[in-house]
C-alpha cells in the first residue's frame, strides 16, 4: 500500500521542480475562464510553440465571449486556420454565444454543457479559473500517474485546495518535458525517489515506415485543405479525387463550416450571434 508520506513528499518535489522549470505560456497568468478556454481548445493535439501566437492573436482580437461570439463565423474559421481540427473553432464559437448571454456555469459538471466542452476540457477550465479541486486529467497526467504508481491522478490532488490547480499544472508540464511518452528522462525527475518506473519506463516500438496510413490518404487532410483554400479565397485544391473531394465538403457542411452557394462552396457566415448579454459573461 502506498503510503500518504510517501505521496506527499513526491507532489512537494513535483511542485518544487515546477516552481522551477514552469514553460511561461500566458494563459497561465490569468484566470479568466475564456482565455483558459480557447488556451485549452487550442492546444488539444497541437503543440505549444504553436499555440502561443496564435493564442494572444485570438485574445487581441476578441478578448471575451461576447466579442467572439457576435463574430462572424466564417471569420472564426479563418483565424483558426493552421490548427487543424478547425470544427473546434466552430464549437468555441458556440459555446462563447452561449456564455454571452447566460455567464459562465462554475463548475465542472456544469461546464460539461457548453458546445464542444469534454471531461478533460471542463476540468481545466473549473480547475484553473474556478479554483475547482478537480484532477485535470490528459495523456500526459495519466502517464505520470501510471507511472510513478501511487494512486490515480484523484489520490494524487493536494488536501489544500490553494494548491491544486498549481499541481495540475506541474503533472501536465512534468508529463510534457520530463517524463515523456518516448523519451522518458528519469535522471531529471524530481519524483524518481517515489517512482515505481525510475529507470524502468519501456516504450512500444514505433510502427515500422510505411505501415501505416499517411495524413495525406486521411479525410481530415482532405477537409483540412479545403477549409484553407476557401479561406484564403482560393479555388478548391487540385489533384484530389473528386469523389474524396465531395466526401470531405458534405463532411465539412454538415458540420456548420462550410455551405453550398450556386458558385459553389464557401466558408459558412454568420450564426451563432449573442443577445444582448444578460450577465455579460459572469459567472452563474
Amino acid at each position: 500500500m502506498v503510503s500518504a508520506e510517501a505521496r506527499a513528499a513526491a507532489r512537494d518535489a513535483i511542485l518544487d521542480w515546477y516552481d522551477r522549470h514552469e514553460r511561461p505560456l500566458p494563459w497561465r497568468r490569468t484566470r479568466d475562464p475564456y482565455a483558459i478556454l480557447v488556451s485549452e481548445v487550442m492546444s488539444q493535439q497541437t503543440q505549444i510553440d504553436r499555440v502561443v501566437p496564435r493564442w494572444e492573436a485570438w485574445m487581441e482580437r476578441w478578448p471575451d465571449p461576447v466579442a467572439l461570439a457576435t463574430a462572424d463565423r466564417r471569420d472564426v474559421v479563418a483565424a483558426w486556420v493552421g490548427l487543424g481540427y478547425n470544427n473546434r473553432a466552430v464549437r468555441l464559437h458556440r459555446a462563447a454565444a452561449v456564455v454571452a448571454v447566460d455567464g459562465w456555469p462554475g463548475t465542472a459538471a456544469a461546464l460539461r454543457a457548453l458546445p464542444g466542452v469534454g471531461p478533460y476540457t471542463a476540468a481545466a477550465v473549473a480547475s484553473f479559473a474556478f479554483g475547482e479541486r478537480i484532477a485535470v486529467v490528459d495523456t500526459n497526467v495519466r502517464r505520470v500517474a501510471g507511472r510513478l504508481g501511487l494512486g490515480d491522478p484523484d489520490d494524487l490532488l493536494p488536501a489544500d485546495a490553494e494548491r491544486v490547480a498549481t499541481w495540475n499544472q506541474a503533472t501536465m508540464e512534468l508529463g510534457a518535458l520530463v517524463c515523456r511518452a518516448r523519451s522518458a528522462a528519469c535522471d531529471a525527475c524530481p519524483a524518481r525517489r517515489w517512482c515505481r518506473s525510475a529507470g524502468r519506463v519501456t516504450v512500444a516500438p514505433r510502427a515500422p515506415a510505411g505501415t501505416g496510413e499517411r495524413f495525406e490518404d486521411t479525410a481530415r487532410w482532405v477537409r483540412g485543405r479545403v477549409v484553407a483554400a476557401l479561406a484564403a479565397g482560393d479555388p478548391l485544391p487540385d489533384g484530389i479525387d473528386p469523389a474524396r473531394l465531395e466526401r470531405a465538403i458534405d463532411g465539412l457542411v454538415r458540420d456548420g463550416l462550410v455551405e453550398r452557394t450556386g458558385d459553389g462552396p464557401v466558408l459558412a457566415g454568420a450564426p451563432p450571434r449573442a443577445a444582448t448579454p444578460a450577465v455579460d459573461g459572469g459567472v452563474r
